[in-house]
């Protein structure tokens, strides 16, 4: 058997079943330029990463994924590779800013004009002018600092990856929904995306107000 021909479906349950180390090396092998590359793109927004940083994240990332006898990938039920895909990056992606709120990083972007989130989320990266995406970035670092300056509340992580895995990585409010963890029906990701959508038009659009007092 070749573990390069497996499906995702088939490599996950081999992966769970077995301790197989070429089942495993396949798993790093497919995986580890995804887990690694959104690490370094979250790294890069705040310091200049090293190595060292880089590989203990990507090693933080994977050992968030085998916690609780890798409960994460047991429960992860998806017909789309897509959004297996969209799952890890959530999962890298939450590594990172976890590691920097722990350093109290409370760097803001600003001086960005408002613009409309879902011309954001349908913007990709690679096919975007560099103006344009640099534009993009200051604009979602300035939602990801709102965002993460809400008062907590029981459901406060679960509306952060429910946003993220939308706005950032572009999966569908029915993929999100399927995903584990989520706990909401499609009506209610959509819910929760448009309150936090309103949250942060709102915030957006008293940001100039603000910088002009010098508040």
């Amino acid at each position: 058997m070749d573990p390069r021909k497996l499906s995702l479906q088939e490599l996950l349950r081999l992966c769970l079943e077995s301790q197989d180390k070429a089942i495993w090396f396949e798993f790093v092998r497919r995986f580890q330029p995804l887990i690694a590359g959104v690490v370094l793109k979250r790294i890069r927004r705040r310091v200049c990463p090293t190595p060292g940083l880089v590989d203990d994240l990507v090693q933080d990332t994977y050992l968030k994924l085998c916690r609780n006898n890798f409960r994460a990938l047991r429960e992860f039920d998806s017909q789309h590779e897509n959004a297996f895909f969209g799952f890890l990056k959530v999962v890298a992606d939450r590594v990172v800013c976890d590691y920097f709120r722990s350093k109290c990083n409370d760097k803001h972007g600003g001086g960005a004009d408002e613009e409309d989130l879902d011309s954001i989320a349908a913007a990709s990266a690679a096919s975007t002018h560099p103006g344009k995406a640099l534009e993009r970035e200051i604009i979602m670092d300035e939602v990801a600092c709102f965002l993460q300056s809400q008062p907590p509340h029981p459901n406060h992580t679960r509306d952060l990856t429910v946003f993220w895995l939308y706005y950032r990585h572009g999966l569908t409010a029915k993929a999100i929904s399927q995903l584990p963890g989520i706990g909401l029906e499609v009506k209610g990701v959509e819910s929760t995306l448009f309150r936090l959508v309103r949250l942060i038009k709102e915030h957006m659009a008293a940001s100039p107000r603000k910088r002009a007092s010098g508040e």
